[in-house]
């Protein structure tokens, strides 16, 4: 896909890896929206890409709230144009410090899987259809490898980001072979962001993936489709993929 004049939607923009995407496809000349629940964290995050001559965008928005979504992707193509490109970054590891699925409410898993899943869900839903029809498109979900390893405490993230795989491998199916548009999911790996700080405060961070590098390897992957076949779900780290339809 060729990114120069491009455009993209990415949630959880604001900091970490949303942010280092933000700046990776700005960096190639996309117009990009990012989009973040802090209004005051978002708009250090967008003037400090725009102070860099970045054609970057803000809207402050929470895609967990299904009534947010369609304004959600009417403000960004009015601000940059038919979105090319929609990474759904924004997640929530739910209650924290992390707890045991016996001690988690039903409203925490409720509110995880509204973030992880049905916001990516109903902002792809939105978008679909226009890439479609205009035979260009990328969706990215951001996955994780707890959707694979049942790892105790990590419950209510770990199921939603096991059901945005197969979410994402039913896109694909239903999109067929030969379609212009791909949808693929990548395991960043573990990184040195906040909410990782937040998920294992003790963790030594020089053990940490920088968000930037994992970055240039997700934009590696929107530019070469041999590299991510939709349905495929890949590692950062190795940028190999584990699973395809």
């Amino acid at each position: 896909m060729t990114l120069n004049d491009s455009t993209a939607l990415i949630t959880g923009g604001s900091q970490g890896l949303g942010y280092a995407v933000a700046s990776a496809l700005a960096e190639r000349g996309v117009r990009v929206v990012v989009v973040a629940r802090d209004p005051k964290t978002l708009q250090a995050s967008v003037a400090a890409l725009q102070d860099k001559g970045l054609r970057v965008h803000g809207l402050q928005a929470d895609i967990a709230d299904k009534h947010a979504i369609y304004p959600l992707a009417a403000k960004a193509a009015a601000l940059i144009g038919p979105i090319d490109i929609l990474i759904n970054n924004a997640s929530t590891l739910g209650p924290v410090p992390l707890q045991l699925l016996a001690d988690t409410d039903c409203e925490e898993l409720e509110r995880t899987l509204g973030v992880n899943l049905l916001g990516p869900f109903r902002l792809t839903k939105a978008l679909l259809g226009s890439m479609v029809l205009r035979g260009r498109g990328v969706v990215v979900n951001v996955s994780s490898d707890a959707a694979t390893e049942p790892y105790p405490e990590w419950g209510a993230y770990g199921a939603s980001k096991a059901a945005l795989d197969q979410l994402t491998r039913i896109w694909a199916a239903e999109l067929g072979l030969g379609s212009p548009v791909r949808i693929f999911a990548v395991d960043p790996g573990e990184m040195d962001t906040h909410m990782h700080a937040l998920a294992m405060p003790d963790a030594d961070r020089s053990q940490l993936a920088v968000p930037r590098d994992v970055a240039l390897r997700i934009v590696e992957m929107i530019e070469q489709p041999r590299r991510a076949p939709s349905g495929a779900r890949l590692r950062a780290s190795a940028s190999q993929t584990q699973e395809r339809t």
